[in-house]
């Protein structure tokens, strides 16, 4: 798997993930299906969260769920593409990962699969925005919740991406970067 990932901390010590490729594509629609079959990849894979050496796995439950979740079939435009294309980062975004925070479930559904609760963890990424002629113009920052259950295997598992917010403020032009 080819991946274009670089991980850039600024002068506050934040961490943001640089994607350097849009992999997924779409005016209108994305195919979220390509988007299923790249997330399988990376199935049985785990990473550690630096800020608090909790380790995540990747289950095979998170391909379906990133993908066909009500949260994703709600997003549109810019969110839809930065959701679609941060699956390219899901390693580096959990190793930066900040903020971790735990919730009990609130759904009995979820007495099975996150039988010891819920955790959420805070991340960001950055997507080129390219010119006419294919070159990189700048990048967009995006927030985002990365959500993991905690199973009754004991173990964390990456669940799905949330609460993918664009920032406005803070847009690196190309020249400010050097990959």
């Amino acid at each position: 798997m080819n991946r274009k990932i670089s991980v850039v901390e600024d002068l506050e010590g934040q961490k943001t993930v640089f994607i350097h490729d849009i992999k997924f594509k779409g005016k209108r629609m994305i195919n979220w299906k390509e988007v299923e079959e790249y997330l399988k990849t990376y199935v049985g894979e785990f990473y550690e969260i630096e800020d608090c050496n909790d380790i995540v796995y990747i289950g095979s439950d998170l391909p379906d769920e990133y993908t066909h979740s009500n949260y994703t079939k709600i997003l549109k435009g810019a969110n839809a593409k930065a959701k679609a294309n941060a699956a390219q980062g899901i390693p580096e975004l959990l190793k930066v990962a900040t903020n971790k925070a735990y919730e009990e479930n609130r759904k009995e559904k979820h007495e099975k699969d996150a039988k010891f609760g819920w955790y959420s963890y805070d991340s960001k990424f950055a997507l080129p925005v390219f010119t006419e002629d294919g070159d990189i113009e700048r990048y967009n920052v995006f927030h985002v919740a990365l959500l993991v259950r905690h199973a009754q295997d004991g173990k964390r598992y990456l669940y799905d991406i949330i609460k993918i917010k664009k920032e406005t403020s803070n847009l690196f032009r190309s020249e400010d970067f050097t990959q």
